[in-house]
Parts: structure tokens; C-alpha cells; sequence
């Protein structure tokens, strides 16, 4: 900037400037080289004054090479300037310009400045607004993480076999039940396809999860059997459809319950109805029919009346035991029986019944033999039910033994384990082995003696009910056939009963 007056300089004048001191400055150092030089060699010197003198020489030339170099960068700025400004008239108006676009250009960077904050301020609390956000959706994915946890903690302690499949058929979840039942491992088979955990060849559980996605059925129920070991075990399943906010099947679960114990409760039902109607019916239809004989008067003689009269009355009998069997075993099981214990001696008991049964043994020339009395054989027990047990394990050895055989009914103590044990053995025809376990069950008769005697099938089932539910003892059986069999129960004798009642 040159102050006071309107000069223009041009970027030419500062290139002939820099070319007039270059050739100033190179002129200088040749000058000063030739002067000392030519005194160095005129000179009447010693060689020791003419060195010096050649050394200033050298020295004074270094500094004007120096002083001209100056002038080069002097020079070289100046000309850097003029470069800037080429063709350009720098007055006064022009520099003041300049200034006022800086001081412009400083108001525009304020002014952005302060925009640049504000602006940065209205996104700080978007940023915070953010923030929250981020907060809330990492604790609403906890609260998700947690109830997956118990949703999965539910699932697995589910006794019933339960899984759960896409839209795909893969395997989202499944509990342990499932993975016994089906032979997997449930904790590592998750987005496995169904088809490669389940044979489907047999039961067809796959196909029935697949035809229940398809429907979009709310609950699907279908009954199957898969067998467990040796034997098949019954599963009611139920599945229901999985559904999105868009109300599309998404996946489906199903739950299999264990129905192989109802399945035997209601087929025992049905087999209880039709045993009790048919053994029923039986005593029934003779009641019936003799009294419609002597409604006719059919019976010439008063003999055959009498005859009439006392098969109906047999039969009555049968029909009036029948029935109290049926109410004796029903309210044992429901627990609604009236049990009264006393002490009391098993060998007077067995004595007083033997009496009872005398003459029907005598009809088949059967002969009966006990035990001698017992010192101490006392239990706590109802003494009409034990009764009804003598009477049933003594009247089934009688019925089949054969005409001249021998029944024996003995005592005895086992103080060691404080047990009272009966046992009746017979000489009678024996029961197969295939049917030992099962001669306790209800209705249930062995095939090979039925027309031996006849019978309801009741007997030794309510004996066992009596001595295991009602007692707590224990019934036992031993047969072979044609030789005979033996049965028998034990009692805690009346010490250890009566403890345990105490305590």
C-alpha cells in the first residue's frame, strides 16, 4: 500500500528491478575479486601481508555475495506481490475495498458461527430425545429378554411334551418331555426342519402339525400312539395356530398329554359295566323264569315248588352277594367305607368262620384242617371285614378242590418282622401261570377253570381290597397246576399298629 498520492505500479518496473540488482550485485563481486587480485600480485609485501590481504579480499567479496543475495530475496517478494496484483490499479479506494470485504467476510463467519450453534443446539436435545430413546429400547429388550427366559422356563417344566414350529416347519422350542418322547436333543435342534427329528412313517404327527397350519385352525385335536419300549403309549395332542399382527399363521404348538392311563381307566369302566350286567342278568333271568312257572302253575308236585322255590332263592342270594361285593369294593376305593379296628385273634376269628363253612365243605367230602391255636396272633383290624376274607380264600378253596380233598388253613407268627400270617392251601386243580398275576383283578377268571364253579369275579378282588387299602397288609398266591394252590395275606400285628396309630 503506498499512502498520500494516486502511483500505480505495474508487475513489469518489479521484473526490471529484480534483473538491474542481479547484475548490480554480480558486477560488485567480479570488482572486488580483480582489485584483489591485482594488489595481492603488485604489492610489495611480504608473503605473510599479502596473504592477509588476499584473505580480506576473499572476505569482502563473500559479503557482497551476500548483500546481493539479500536483494535477491527482496527482490523475489516484491516480485510475488506484483504477481498478485498483475494488471491490477492499486489505489487507495481499491485497498479500502479490500478492507471492507474483510470486515464483510468477518460479519459472514459470525453470523455462520452463530448459526452453526444454533443449529447445533436444536439438535442437541434431538440428539437427547435420542438417547431416551436408545435407553428405552435397550430396557424394553431386557424386559423382552427376561420373559423369553421364563416363557422358556414355563415350557420346560411343562410335564406334557410340548413343540413349537414356524411357518417353515423348523423347530423353535421344545421342553425335555418332547425330546424323550421323540428321541431328540431339545436343547440343540433349534431351527432344525421337523421332518428331521420326527418319522413321521408311523404316527403322523408331522402331517397333523402341517394340516393345522394350513387350516388356520384356532385348536386342532388328534389322537396318536407311539410306541415306548415294548409298549404303545397313547397321546391326545393339541395343536393351536400361532398368529402375527396381520393375522397370519406364523408357526403352530402343540401339546401332547400321556392319555395311556384313561384310555385304561375307561376301558375297565366298560368292562365293569359289562361284567356287572351280564353276572346281573344271570341270576335275573332264572328268578324270572322259575317264578313265572310257578306264576303258571307248572310245579305239579309240592316237591318240584320247593325245588322252584329254592333256586330262586339261590339265586337271590347270589344276586344280593353280588351286588354287596360291587358296594364293598366301590366305597373301599372311594374311601367311604366304615372301618372299625379292634384287636383281635385271627386264629378264634378263623375258627369261628370254619364252623360256618362245615357243611359245604361236607357236601363235596371235603375235608378241612387247621392250625393249633396261636399264644398271641392279635391284629387291629375290622373284624366283618376279615371275616369276609376267611370267608371268600376258604370257599374258593372249596370250590376248586376236588370231591375227597383237603383244605388247610394255618396261622402263624413272624415276630422278627411283627406279621401275622394266614395261608389256605388246597389240593385242588391249579392255576396256569400266565394267570397267577392276574387272579386278583376284577371280574377276572382264569379261562381254564371256569367251568369248574361258577363266580363273579369279585371275591379275590375285594379280599385284596380289604387287606392292602383298608389294612395295609399284603396279599400273596402260589399255584401249580394239578397239585393245588395257597393263598394267603398278612397283618401287622397289634403292637406295631397300634404304635404307628399313636405316632
Amino acid at each position: 500500500m503506498i499512502p498520500g498520492r494516486n502511483y500505480y505500479i505495474k508487475g513489469r518496473y518489479f521484473s526490471k528491478f529484480y534483473r538491474i540488482a542481479v547484475m548490480v550485485t554480480a558486477i560488485e563481486v567480479c570488482v572486488l575479486l580483480a582489485v584483489s587480485l591485482a594488489i595481492w600480485q603488485d604489492s610489495g609485501f611480504g608473503g605473510g601481508w599479502r596473504l592477509a590481504i588476499l584473505v580480506c579480499s576473499i572476505v569482502a567479496a563473500t559479503c557482497g555475495g551476500w548483500l546481493g543475495w539479500g536483494w535477491y530475496k527482496l527482490v523475489c517478494q516484491i516480485k510475488d506481490v506484483a504477481s498478485r496484483f498483475a494488471d491490477k490499479d492499486i489505489d487507495v479506494s481499491y485497498v479500502n475495498g479490500l478492507e471492507q470485504e474483510r470486515q464483510t467476510d468477518n460479519t459472514a463467519i459470525v453470523r455462520l458461527y452463530e448459526a452453526v450453534c444454533k443449529r447445533f443446539k436444536g439438535k442437541n436435545s434431538y440428539i437427547a430425545d435420542l438417547q431416551k430413546q436408545a435407553k428405552d429400547l435397550q430396557l424394553n429388550i431386557r424386559l423382552l429378554q427376561k420373559q423369553k427366559i421364563k416363557t422358556e422356563s414355563i415350557i420346560y417344566s411343562v410335564r406334557d411334551a410340548v413343540i413349537v414350529i414356524d411357518e417353515y416347519d423348523k423347530l423353535l422350542i421344545a421342553n425335555e418331555s418332547a425330546g424323550k418322547l421323540f428321541d431328540f436333543d431339545f436343547k440343540d435342534c433349534q431351527q432344525r426342519s421337523i421332518t428331521e427329528l420326527i418319522d413321521d412313517s408311523r404316527n403322523g404327527f408331522v402331517e397333523f402339525l402341517r394340516r393345522s397350519r394350513k387350516t388356520k385352525a384356532r385348536h386342532t385335536k388328534y389322537e396318536l400312539e407311539i410306541l415306548r419300549g415294548d409298549e404303545p403309549k397313547t397321546f391326545s395332542s393339541i395343536a393351536s395356530c400361532i398368529h402375527d399382527e396381520k393375522n397370519n399363521v406364523c408357526g403352530v404348538v402343540a401339546v401332547l398329554h400321556d392319555i395311556t392311563r384313561e384310555k385304561e381307566v375307561s376301558q375297565m369302566k366298560n368292562d365293569f359295566v359289562n361284567h356287572v350286567s351280564h353276572e346281573l342278568k344271570t341270576p335275573l333271568a332264572s328268578i324270572t323264569a322259575y317264578s313265572e312257572m310257578l306264576l303258571e302253575d307248572k310245579a305239579g308236585t309240592e316237591e318240584m315248588r320247593r325245588e322252584f322255590c329254592t333256586v330262586i332263592q339261590n339265586q337271590a342270594q347270589r344276586l344280593n352277594r353280588l351286588i354287596e361285593d360291587i358296594l364293598n369294593i366301590s366305597r373301599i376305593e372311594s374311601g367311604l367305607v366304615k372301618v372299625e379296628k379292634k384287636p383281635l385273634s385271627l386264629a378264634v376269628l378263623i375258627k369261628e368262620q370254619t364252623r360256618m363253612l362245615k357243611s359245604y365243605a361236607d357236601e363235596k367230602n371235603i375235608k378241612i384242617v387247621e392250625s393249633e391255636l396261636i399264644v398271641y396272633d392279635q391284629v387291629y383290624a375290622d373284624k366283618d371285614m376279615i371275616s369276609q376274607v376267611i370267608v371268600n380264600l376258604l370257599s374258593n378253596a372249596i370250590k376248586y378242590t376236588t370231591e375227597g380233598g383237603t383244605v388247610r388253613i394255618e396261622t402263624e407268627v413272624d415276630e422278627s418282622l411283627g406279621l401275622s400270617r394266614v395261608s389256605v392251601k388246597d389240593t385242588g386243580i391249579g392255576i396256569p401261570k400266565d394267570d397267577i398275576d392276574h387272579v386278583f383283578d376284577k371280574f377276572y377268571r382264569v379261562d381254564a377253570n371256569k367251568k369248574k364253579a361258577k363266580g363273579t369275579g369279585l371275591g379275590l378282588n375285594l379280599v385284596k381290597q380289604i387287606i392292602e387299602k383298608v389294612h395295609n397288609g399284603r396279599v400273596f398266591v402260589r399255584s401249580e397246576v394239578g397239585v393245588g394252590s395257597t393263598f394267603g395275606f398278612e397283618l401287622p400285628l397289634t403292637k406295631r399298629e397300634v404304635v404307628g396309630e399313636k405316632m
